[in-house]
């Protein structure tokens, strides 16, 4: 009888006449099984070996048994069939007839893939382009390449374009992980139009039921900051604001962005930073109009003022 072992592989066979006879291991197989007989005595062995990537052609054609991970982004998630180099087995160089023969195959394979593969295949190259652009974490690419194929499966391309599908799921994966990227940011990396990004959106998370949660306004106050280098004291004098504007329930229906930028402002004018709104509406995207309401709305609530430092404020609430 067969019998599936975890991580006791001390096992012998019941028979009299092999006990002289050792038990032979077969890693490719994954069984154990009597040098007697032949006698199957353990099957489905747990693989211990070391894992190991290859980053150069001969390396990954040496590891036999290990591979690129698979992954969403690629439109065959890593498992094609690919024609090797022009040599053989051995490393030699091929014939120049058999070079021919392996080009025509090589265009062929090409030619017959299917028009959904080539589009999955533009769709995912437009995507890591849009990565490198936005400095975006590979997490966030999977999630974004998963939303794409859930998109293509509900069959919702036709009539809408290629690009703004790619960066409504780039920017619905933003949210879920919370990265901090505004309609804008994602529409100038896929050179589209934000008004087209956010109805292909609506209808994304309409079809598809996501549940996309706000943005952290804290998130935004420490990309503007960090752009723009202010002050590590500016920074934390921001968070007390957006903290004070929260109890007060005075952030509820505002823009994320505008009510980082406002903070931001209000602190570099208590710090002594003098930095116009203009180049807080240029750094943010958002309208001086809208950073100056929001700027004007905070400072009435909490009754701020400039040269007054916040933690008394703080304090006192």
């Amino acid at each position: 009888m067969i019998e599936n072992y975890s991580n006791e592989y001390d096992v012998k066979c019941q028979l009299d006449t092999c006990k002289t006879y050792p038990i032979i291991t077969d890693s490719e197989r994954g069984e154990m099984f009597c040098g007697g007989c032949g006698l199957v005595l353990v099957q489905n062995i747990v693989d211990n070996l070391h894992e190991s990537n290859g980053y150069t052609s001969e390396d990954f054609m040496k590891l036999t048994r290990t591979g690129p991970a698979t992954s969403l982004t690629m439109h065959d998630k890593g498992l094609s069939t690919v024609i090797g180099i022009n040599k053989d087995f051995s490393g030699n160089t091929l014939s120049n007839k058999t070079k021919y023969e392996f080009n025509r195959l090589r265009t062929w394979d090409q030619r017959s893939k299917s028009r959904s593969t080539a589009t999955l295949s533009k769709a995912f190259t437009l995507l890591n382009t849009m990565k490198t652009k936005l400095a975006i974490p590979n997490n966030v690419v999977e999630n974004a390449a998963y939303i794409y194929r859930k998109v293509v499966s509900a069959k919702l391309t036709r009539g809408r374009t290629l690009a703004s599908l790619v960066s409504a799921s780039l920017y619905a994966a933003c949210r879920e992980n919370n990265i901090p990227r505004t309609l804008d940011d994602i529409a100038d990396a896929g050179n589209i139009e934000r008004r087209v990004l956010s109805k292909d959106l609506r209808t994304i998370i309409k079809r598809l039921g996501l549940n996309l949660n706000q943005y952290d306004i804290s998130s935004f106050i420490s990309k503007i900051s960090n752009n723009m280098n202010l002050s590590e004291k500016t920074k934390r004098d921001a968070f007390d604001i957006l903290k004070l504007c929260e109890s007060k329930e005075i952030t509820a229906g505002k823009h994320p962005v505008a009510q980082a930028a406002a903070s931001l402002y209000i602190a570099c004018m208590i710090n002594g930073e003098k930095i116009s709104q203009k180049k807080f509406s240029e750094e943010s995207g958002i309208s001086d109009v809208t950073i100056r309401n929001r700027t004007i709305s905070i400072k009435k609530y909490l009754k701020l003022q400039e040269n007054y430092p916040i933690e008394h404020k703080i304090n006192s609430l």
